[in-house]
């Protein structure tokens, strides 16, 4: 069960294309100035089934799927099962939002497994100070947009660029 806020739709802000973004409740970053604040509380929300939040990724062909929250990263387990399920039924891609970092994430087991099942991570907590409206995909510049599978082949983080947007 994933403790869910919501289930967006065909939205473009969470990725690039057309995505199916899954909001679940807990966040104990509580990043001043968080555009989501009501998805802090870990009981927030209702308890769904991953075969249910798969019916909903598997009904659009076309749109890919973005975890975001809250923290994904406070259910590794629960996501890294959705995940799975995403990598066993579906060709979508999977980008991941998290106020942890990269390097973080890495030294904590259930949130690596989790990691190593995402094609994008967007890490690290939103700074107020740091926000710009003109950054692709992220709120303030300290947060990164990593390519997952090439950062853990290389052993350090390599970002990911958007092949149709030489701005990324």
């Amino acid at each position: 069960m994933i403790r869910l806020l919501d289930i967006i739709e065909d939205t473009m802000v969470d990725g690039p294309g057309l995505r199916t973004s899954i909001y679940c409740a807990g966040c104990d970053h509580r990043c001043p100035g968080c555009h989501n604040p009501q998805s802090w509380a870990r009981d927030g929300g209702r308890d769904v089934s991953v075969e249910d939040i798969m019916h909903v990724i598997e009904a659009d062909p076309f749109a890919n799927v973005t975890f975001s929250g809250g923290d994904p990263m406070y259910q590794p387990d629960a996501f890294a099962e959705l995940a799975q399920a995403i990598r066993q039924r579906t060709r979508k891609t999977i980008w991941c939002y998290t106020g942890f970092t990269f390097e973080a994430l890495l030294q904590m087991p259930r949130q690596r497994h989790l990691l190593s099942l995402c094609d994008v991570l967007v890490d690290g907590p939103f700074v107020e100070r740091l926000k710009d409206p003109d950054l692709l995909f992220r709120g303030s510049s300290n947060q990164r947009l990593i390519d997952v599978p090439a950062s853990l082949r290389a052993g350090q983080v390599v970002l990911w660029h958007d092949p149709m947007c030489m701005a990324s």
